[in-house]
């Protein structure tokens, strides 16, 4: 049963099975003390009347706990005659458990109940841990308490060398960190709130610490084993693009991440870094120059988009930084007419295209380079791993990889999702970017809304409204887009106003067709779902309407929201919600009104959602912690992290005589732990 319903196989396993909480065993409450503000309690007393009533599954045992200040219902629903055979009335019980109220009086339903024995008052306080447990392992008399027994006996069985210490003496030392065996006996039954708190950290800060050493392990074997090509020089492409025809000042973070990129890409080794930069923080010059940067060593570059109107949009913005520079560049994607496809792979065949920008049609077995040195991915998510691979196989010595994702990420995240690899962060905007002002309105005011973006219209702007992807059912998706768009012609009549709409049902060139007319300016309105979450660039619209923006997450709200205010013109998003919009929602509302800081929004919907729902995140064993949390133990994060950099810097093999514990720990967990099996 423990390991069907708790995975528990070994002793190890029973001892790395946390208590959730402690109570105190010499604490005992009266029962007139329980009030519906109460959650948990612990009363003593006698038991009377228990009764069974209903049939088969409707059948419930009841029975009352009497103290000598009120009386307590307590219920079972499963285990009955176990129950019913384990009590006798007029006995005195001690009872744990969730209080709740039935027809106006307090009730227990399952509780953890054994005879009650007083603790003795020797003046020390005496915590008793409850575990995590189920319904089917309570049935078989298996609740919290039991397990608690278990662990009990395990640990009385244990000595000190049977729990070794695990990290270097000189570190527990330093940060004066209880010893990992007196660590367990205290996480389980600590003698002193004091000895538990302590226990607790000194487990966290291992799991995080051990976490982080692997992932430095990891990155510095990549960079000790992979080959790179070496991009030598800045020369005359980088130097008279940066000195003639950059559009604006790089910004400061901007200029650190080139220096990063310039680093890695001089070394020999083969670069694969993260940039991580918020709506409109002027990734693609960052990509441009890395471009340039190769070229002037003879390289060649390759910019994969996720989609074909993405691809468009980075080429026609290259070009244009590039019209005055002597440098090739070519868009490759799925519609690319046969003509200047044969064209264009002639052209990679033989190094006379510097730069090709494309979609996945780049990736294809008919397209060789001469001379491929760098590789861009953008928004790397949309693509799969393998997909991603292919490109690296075209190059005897594989390529640069440089992928960029407009997703900001919590950097607790980044530190233990993406610790294997180099990160750049990218938190300015460029001069001249006004913020997006964002809105809170309901529903009822949608008229003031619409009149709102006829103002905008009237003055040339453009508009998005935007409908929620309903995840259970495209079909209900389809239909309220559909009404909605109704709803928005009948606001915006054609003539004088004309509404491009794009959704997933769409054939593809349908898709790219309405597209293309609202980039161009032949629609004023675009209505949609979430398909233009990432990409499209229109810097004359500069209204974003939301509709049930209570269905949206905060990242996903903020990756919306970044499709305007990329023009020099004041923008705006609003987001309507229904009045009944949750707590939660409200609260997610309320964020995004107070600010235009991705980094801020992704690591509020860390601490909303949890790392395991973050869209973009690995499935990393680097998250599965038992005992730490990313969001919760920020500062050991940070402590974790260091330590592990500082000693793997020193230390790579981890050969030193002072970190061999640590390092036959490691070599320990590939293996299986050789304590008994639990039957």
């Amino acid at each position: 049963m423990l390991k069907k319903e708790l995975n528990i196989f070994t002793f190890s396993d029973l001892l790395l099975h946390f208590p959730n909480r402690h109570i105190d065993k010499t604490k005992v409450s009266a029962i007139a003390e329980i009030s519906p503000a109460t959650e948990y309690i612990q009363v003593a007393g006698k038991l009377l009347q228990m009764t069974i009533s209903g049939e088969k599954r409707s059948r419930r045992l009841t029975a009352i706990l009497k103290d000598n200040t009120g009386i307590l219902e307590l219920t079972w629903f499963q285990g009955i005659s176990w129950v019913q055979k384990s009590l006798t009335e007029g006995m005195q019980y001690l009872v744990f458990g969730r209080t709740g109220f039935f027809n106006g009086k307090p009730q227990i339903v399952h509780p953890e109940i054994e005879p009650y024995v007083p603790a003795k008052a020797d003046g020390k306080q005496f915590l008793e841990p409850v575990y995590p447990t189920t319904e089917k392992l309570k049935v078989k008399s298996l609740n919290g308490r039991q397990i608690g027994k278990l662990t009990y006996t395990l640990l009385a069985q244990l000595k000190a060398e049977d729990i070794p210490e695990n990290l270097p003496q000189y570190l527990v030392e330093k940060l004066r960190l209880m010893g990992r065996y007196e660590a367990y006996r205290n996480i389980h039954f600590p003698a002193s709130p004091v000895l538990y708190e302590r226990a607790l950290q000194r487990l966290k800060f291992e799991e995080l610490f051990i976490a982080q050493v692997r992932l430095n392990l990891v990155r510095l074997q990549r960079h000790n084993s992979s080959r790179g090509v070496v991009f030598e020089k800045v020369g005359d492409y980088f130097n008279t693009f940066y000195s003639k025809y950059l559009p604006f000042q790089l910004t400061g973070a901007q200029k650190r991440v080139l220096k990063e990129i310039r680093t890695d890409t001089g070394r020999g080794r083969q670069m694969n870094r993260l940039l991580q930069g918020d709506v409109g923080s002027g990734k693609t010059i960052v990509a441009l120059l890395s471009m340039l940067l190769a070229a002037d060593n003879g390289y060649q570059s390759c910019l994969m988009a996720p989609t074909e109107i993405l691809a468009q949009q980075h080429y026609n913005g290259l070009s244009e930084l590039l019209k005055e520079m002597p440098v090739e560049i070519a868009l490759l994607t799925g519609s690319t007419k046969a003509a200047q496809r044969k064209k264009i792979l002639k052209g990679l065949q033989e190094d006379t295209i510097h730069f090709v920008v494309g979609t996945h049609a780049v990736i294809e077995d008919t397209v060789q380079f001469k001379n491929l040195g760098l590789v861009i991915v953008d928004e790397q998510h949309r693509f799969g791993v393998a997909q991603r691979a292919r490109l690296w196989e075209k190059a005897v010595i594989p390529p640069h990889v440089l992928v960029m994702t407009a997703t900001p990420i919590p950097r607790t995240l980044a530190m233990t999702a993406y610790g294997d690899l180099d990160y750049s962060i990218m938190d300015e905007l460029p001069p001249g970017r006004q913020p997006v002002t964002t809105v809170h309105r309901y529903e009822t005011a949608r008229a003031n809304v619409m009149d709102f973006v006829k103002t905008e219209i009237t003055k040339g702007r453009q508009a998005y409204f935007i409908y929620p992807l309903i995840e259970e059912s495209e079909k209900l998706s389809y239909e309220d887009l559909m009404q909605g768009y109704e709803q928005v012609k009948s606001f915006f009549p054609d003539p004088p106003y004309r509404i491009s709409m794009v959704h997933g049902r769409q054939p593809a060139e349908q898709k790219e067709t309405n597209m293309q007319r609202f980039v161009t300016g032949d629609t004023q309105l675009m209505v949609s779902t979430t398909v233009i979450e990432v990409g499209v660039n229109v810097p004359n619209a500069s209204v974003m309407v939301i509709e049930s923006a209570e269905k949206f997450g905060l990242s996903q709200l903020h990756q919306l929201r970044g499709r305007v205010g990329r023009g020099s013109e004041k923008s705006f998003c609003i987001l309507l919600t229904s009045v009944k919009a949750s707590k939660d929602a409200r609260e997610r509302i309320k964020i995004m009104c107070a600010t235009n800081d991705g980094f801020k929004i992704a690591e509020k919907d860390l601490e909303l959602r949890g790392p395991g729902d973050i869209e973009g995140t690995r499935q990393s064993g680097a998250l599965n912690f038992r005992i730490a949390s990313i969001v919760n133990d920020k500062e050991l994060l940070e402590k974790a992290k260091t330590e592990a950099e500082q000693l793997c810097s020193e230390d790579p093999e981890l050969d030193m005589a002072k970190n061999l514990q640590l390092k036959i720990h490691l070599q320990s967990q590939g293996r299986k732990n050789a304590w008994s099996k639990i039957s």
